[in-house]
């Protein structure tokens, strides 16, 4: 980006290291309607030229949440294909399934759209990415006969969303699995906490924490191609070697030895023990206790307010942030942890007003 402004891309740069990345054996490219302010389908269409999209698997989102009507998916899909200048899309995703974007989509009779987009040739193959709760991704897995669908894990995201159970409920029913934020969004790498850096540097079986995080994604026999956000040349070259010397079952004992003490002490960090059991839930004043509880932890857990505020400030419904709380004290009579999560909301807001 130059300037770090979302929207505008250090294009000449973008397509050199993506063509980069394709010249060293990377076949799988993903991109979407909404990134870096809908420049992302543009940039990574001219990096395809020149026979580079011959080349690749290329992978992009109907974007759910703007769809309104049955025309508007095709409407999506015909533009995203002048954008990326090709006639197809190789692996083609309903992003951000919640549930919300899962009723809008199945309202305006999205089955008949993917039908015809496959039957036409438009798509060739259709997934859905994902951000909700186990029991909808199993509802979902279960709706149609996927291709693939994608999903966020990492080591410390075993049990978050689909989590680990729903990534092998999906490798069980033959569904290819995409994994998104496999260093979470570069929470792994950004103000490492001074134990947590004492601890990755007491291994000489890891080369670095990007590498054994990445790896970790990778040793699961479920998982068939991994998304990182890659931002220089150093970092692709990397992740390059990373993928190089990466396979199911490829991690040694002793680094998962290390990742599991990583995670021990990240988890020792945590404010609030929220189990998102839910017990608290409907607030009266319609505050999103498990998730802002969730937001003050990852402050804490990764050592950074900038990071989470940025997501809190911009994505997170005001209906549901923690300034709405009036301290009527329902939610903690009904905590089966006990939690001080009166205590825990007034911080949360706090630190993302400061």
């Amino acid at each position: 980006m130059l300037q770090g402004a979302e929207n505008k891309v250090d294009e000449d740069e973008a397509v050199r290291m993506i063509r980069h990345g394709i010249d060293s054996g990377i076949n799988y490219i993903d991109t979407a309607w909404p990134y870096h302010g809908g420049q992302s389908e543009i940039i990574t269409g001219k990096a395809l030229l020149g026979g580079y999209r011959e080349k690749v698997r290329l992978a992009t989102k109907l974007p759910s949440w703007l769809v309104n009507s049955r025309e508007d998916m095709d409407t999506y899909l015909n533009k995203q294909l002048e954008k990326l200048q090709t006639d197809h899309i190789d692996f083609y995703l309903l992003h951000s399934l919640n549930v919300d974007n899962w009723k809008r989509l199945k309202d305006n009779d999205v089955f008949d759209f993917v039908e015809k987009a496959l039957a036409d040739g438009r798509i060739k193959h259709i997934g859905f990415s994902f951000h909700d709760d186990l029991p909808l991704f199993k509802e979902i897995a279960d709706a149609y006969d996927w291709a693939f669908c994608q999903i966020q894990y990492n080591f410390m995201d075993t049990e978050y969303q689909a989590g680990l159970e729903g990534l092998e409920y999906a490798a069980d029913r033959g569904i290819g699995i995409v994994i998104m934020e496999p260093l979470r969004g570069g929470s792994f790498l950004k103000n490492i906490p001074d134990d947590i850096e004492a601890i990755w540097k007491s291994s000489a079986e890891v080369k670095s924490p990007a590498d054994a995080a990445l790896r970790f994604v990778w040793n699961h026999p479920g998982v068939s191609t991994v998304l990182s956000g890659m931002t220089t040349m150093q970092q692709l070259e990397q992740n390059l070697v990373s993928a190089d010397r990466s396979e199911a079952g490829g991690i040694s004992e002793g680094e998962l030895a290390v990742i599991e003490k990583i995670k021990k002490t990240y988890r020792e960090r945590i404010i609030a023990a929220c189990t998102n059991c839910k017990y608290c839930m409907p607030c009266p004043s319609g505050v999103d206790i498990p998730v802002c509880l969730n937001f003050l932890n990852n402050t804490s857990v990764y050592n950074s307010v900038a990071h989470f505020k940025m997501s809190y400030t911009m994505f997170f419904d005001d209906a549901k942030k923690a300034s709405n709380c009036i301290e009527c004290g329902q939610c903690e009579d009904a905590c089966p942890q006990h939690l001080s999560i009166i205590e825990g909301l007034k911080q949360l807001d706090s630190l993302m007003n400061a």
